[in-house]
């Protein structure tokens, strides 16, 4: 039987209250959330959340919550994978260095992760979960800012960074996956 669009807003309900209670990573939370809404059937839909307890099951403690909020490379390099419990801000500052954060591990209870990222003759690198929305603010001097991740189609509810960038002589990017190696 055809899945109904309220069949699909219900089963991007159920994902998101799952990660609210740490059961599925920032990534699963787009690629499942993805799913749902490419589901025709109920039976691809009910496969999205298989291995999910119902609504109505005892709540899971959520994550540990992600202590380190700042992170920040002068005349070096940084590579942090968040796998903690992000509820508020984080700061990225790169001045002659670089500094490559990973936010598909991390859990995201309210499916919206904002970051302040700014490198001053340095690059920043965030690696996003595939199929999230990418909201780039801010200005580059002599400097680049840019998403290489996939977009969205209008008008599904995806997990979301909203993103500050300023970029001094330097590079900021936003990807959905490892970048490759030069060498």
């Amino acid at each position: 039987m055809r899945a109904s669009d309220a069949e699909r807003e219900a089963v991007v309900e159920h994902l998101r209250v799952a990660s609210v209670e740490g059961r599925l990573t920032f990534a699963e939370l787009a690629e499942r959330t993805e799913a749902a809404y490419a589901a025709v059937t109920r039976a691809a839909l009910e496969a999205v959340v298989a291995d999910l307890p119902g609504m109505g099951a005892p709540g899971a403690a959520p994550a540990p919550l992600l202590k380190t909020r700042r992170f920040s490379a002068v005349l070096g390099d940084v590579t942090e994978r968040i796998v903690g419990r992000i509820d508020a801000e984080l700061e990225i500052l790169a001045v002659l260095g670089d500094v490559r954060v990973d936010l598909r591990a991390a859990q995201v209870p309210t499916g919206t992760v904002s970051l302040v990222a700014n490198a001053v003759l340095g690059d920043v690198t965030v690696i996003v979960p595939s199929g999230a929305v990418v909201e780039l603010t801010g200005h580059a001097v002599l400097g680049d800012r840019r998403v290489s991740a996939r977009q969205v189609p209008a008008g599904e509810r995806m997990p979301v960074v909203r993103i500050r960038a300023n970029a001094y002589l330097g590079d900021i990017q936003i990807v959905d996956e490892e970048p490759s190696s030069w060498w």
